[in-house]
């Protein structure tokens, strides 16, 4: 489990003047931010558009079945 810290709010911040998010975009943004945080570099998902605009900064997996 990767906690969400005072540092990955400030990455979330950070991330979102990078790429604007709004509305229910946060949620995603706030994944990638706790994953630029602690490390992870690739993301498993079936919502890959979702994740698409973030793509320069994680892998983006499609989640199969």
């Amino acid at each position: 489990m990767a906690e969400d810290s005072s540092q990955v709010t400030e990455g979330l911040l950070t991330l979102m003047e990078e790429i604007p998010s709004g509305g229910k975009q946060v949620h995603d943004a706030n994944i990638v931010a706790t994953m630029l945080i602690y490390g992870i570099p690739q993301l498993l998902t079936h919502n890959i558009g979702d994740f698409a605009r973030f793509s320069g900064l994680i892998t983006v997996l499609p989640l199969q079945g």
